[in-house]
């Protein structure tokens, strides 16, 4: 499921471009603020639905312009067409809209199970120091892909959030529906999350003893009570939420937790550190998928030697090397090897992008 056409339209400074893309390393490369990040950006977006630098799809949008797209189709016998497109707001029109073989998908899932695709970029280190979105969203990826029934019983569960949201912003008296509807799934989606990272720590623990010299403790923090059913710990929360209008406990405010000699390892490591931590948390992920689960997802690769000393760059490579995946990757200059020889180079200058 590599992607073997990228087609792009007013996204960030790319007016117009078309690339080919081999099985194994495409290698894109130019100055900085060429644009090559944006040809990642635009294929990240295939498969995810959104952007990595950016939490709204509309600052994508090429200035002057009222929306930005970009259309893939991806390799192997049965090959899948992907559109994707952002508007500005208009009084008629505004959003996100996706498509898969020319029709508009319910969900950005259809995207993932079409294009699975995962991204390094300078900003990894985020994944660590940050809040729990990016690291239950780093989870969910994986175990969407590995355990069948999480997709729709996250949908459910986001349904039912919602609805009991609201119903808490309203004041009603009783919500027992929408609390044994959240129980319901969120046992599921707890349950799938926890067999996944389970199945992750050989992988994580052998990542970080080669790129980190630590050993850092990988964990699940259910979002609640983990000693009490879901449903108990909803009605224990029921006056708090019922005061901020918010439901507090749940699979939404999961987060999986790193830890070095039982703290915090945001408090612990260094920049460089979180960058290579991070690096593993994603590493991990992909052998875990390839050996376990015969799945190769598009590796896209921004400037990934900053900050990794030769010895940690080296072994990193080797790791990378050994996925036999399709690789993504960008540099400044045309001779760009250290994952070897690319089988396309295109060159980016000034948003304009040419095949070498």
């Amino acid at each position: 499921m590599t992607l073997a056409e990228l087609r792009i339209e007013d996204l960030r400074c790319i007016e117009s471009a078309e690339l080919r893309f081999g099985p194994g390393i495409n290698l894109i490369y130019g100055a900085n603020g060429a644009g090559k990040t944006s040809i990642l950006e635009a294929a990240f977006l295939l498969g995810r639905g959104r952007s990595f630098r950016t939490r709204s799809n509309e600052r994508l949008i090429r200035h002057g312009q009222a929306l930005c797209r970009a259309v893939g189709r991806t390799a192997g016998e049965l090959p899948q067409t992907l559109g994707i497109e952002t508007r500005r707001p208009t009084d008629t029109e505004s959003g996100t809209a996706a498509r898969l073989n020319g029709t508009a998908v319910r969900s950005y899932a259809e995207l993932a199970m079409a294009f699975p695709v995962q991204v390094l970029d300078p900003d990894a280190h985020k994944l660590i120091e940050d809040s729990a979105t990016r690291r239950r969203r780093w989870l969910d990826w994986v175990v969407f892909h590995v355990e069948p029934p999480f997709a729709s019983a996250w949908a459910r569960y986001q349904r039912a959030l919602l609805q009991r949201n609201a119903a808490l912003k309203r004041g009603l008296p009783s919500l027992d529906t929408w609390d044994h509807e959240l129980a319901k799934e969120g046992e599921v989606l707890s349950a799938s999350r926890q067999r996944v990272l389970a199945a992750l720590q050989p992988y994580w623990a052998g990542l970080t003893e080669e790129l980190l010299g630590l050993e850092v403790t990988l964990g699940y923090t259910a979002g609640g009570d983990q000693s009490a059913p879901l449903i108990d710990a909803l009605a224990a929360s029921l006056p708090r939420d019922r005061e901020r209008g918010l439901t507090h406990v749940g699979p939404h405010r999961a987060d999986v937790s790193l830890r070095i000699r039982g703290k915090a390892a945001r408090e612990i490591l260094s920049r460089g550190q979180q960058k290579l931590a991070a690096v593993a948390l994603s590493l991990c992920q992909l052998e875990f998928l390839k050996v376990e689960h015969e799945l190769r997802p598009t590796l896209l690769l921004d400037d990934p030697s900053a900050e990794l000393d030769q010895e940690r760059l080296g072994r990193f490579i080797t790791r990378v090397q050994a996925l036999e995946t399709q690789i993504q990757v960008t540099a400044l200059e045309r001779d760009y090897r250290l994952y070897g020889q690319p089988e396309h180079v295109f060159h980016v200058e000034q948003g304009r992008v040419i095949r070498v």
